[in-house]
């Protein structure tokens, strides 16, 4: 079973090895999506680090993380020059992912957290902040290197918990229809259902001749509306890519 925290630990580690060096006029330019640069998503992660670090010290201390805690923080990283969300957001990064990995087993264990509809224990809290992290890592490394794709260490962790993704990103496009896909690197079976108004994304068996074959990477991408052609990953364009682009068109 993967390590979800060693996982993040590599994202984390990518990030500040594509980030750390940029220069002013870099982080000024359009990351993915083009709406934000790579200032703003850099701004993004640090933010998040800052109120999962809140959370996760809550949570320990028996606390719930109030609401109105977190507009404080977005506020503060928005008025920061983009050299600051910059350099900010790697410290930032870096002392969440140092938190998190000083826990012992017994904090783990008995680690609980609600953010907004989600419960989760430990392991779930990492993964989501795993999910998060490495699509931002993306965001701003595609902005550099048009070929760049997810870390291997995310894509293994990240590709098994798709399922509640789709349940947020999914979009039904009113045709009725059974997708099945099968995953390489690593290799997993997934089936979604396309209903007038409804789309099922569920797991199983890897079958024989499946509509489509994806990268697990590329198939992660997909769900959360990153695998546009100029960005595709080797994927090979056919009308079934095309359909389940319209399916996750992403946020």
């Amino acid at each position: 079973m993967p390590d979800t925290l060693a996982a993040l630990h590599a994202s984390v580690d990518r990030l500040a090895t594509v980030a750390g060096p940029l220069a002013p006029e870099q982080l000024t330019a359009s990351a993915y999506p083009s709406e934000w640069t790579i200032a703003d998503t850099l701004s993004h992660v640090g933010s998040g680090a800052v109120i999962f670090r809140r959370v996760l010290d809550d949570a320990l201390a028996g606390v719930e993380t109030p609401g109105e805690a977190f507009p404080a923080v977005w506020d503060e990283w928005n008025a920061k020059s983009p050299v600051e969300q910059g350099a900010d957001a790697l410290v930032a990064d870096r002392n969440l992912l140092d938190r998190l990995e000083s826990l012992g087993h017994d904090e783990r264990d008995r680690f609980h957290a609600s953010l907004g509809p989600m419960s989760v224990d430990f392991e779930g809290f990492v993964a989501l902040r795993l999910n998060e992290h490495a699509l931002h890592t993306w965001d701003v490394e595609v902005a550099l290197d048009p070929a760049a794709t997810l870390g291997p260490e995310a894509t293994a962790c990240v590709i098994d918990g798709l399922e509640r993704v789709a349940g947020y990103t999914a979009r039904p496009t009113g045709v009725g229809r059974t997708v099945t896909i099968v995953t390489t690197e690593p290799r997993r079976g997934i089936t979604v259902v396309l209903g007038s108004d409804t789309v099922s994304f569920a797991y199983g068996e890897p079958v024989a001749d499946p509509d489509v074959i994806l990268p697990a990477e590329a198939c992660i991408r997909l769900v959360y509306g990153r695998l546009d052609p100029e960005h595709a990953g080797g994927v090979e364009e056919s009308p079934v890519v095309d359909e389940l682009r319209r399916v996750f068109p992403g946020s």
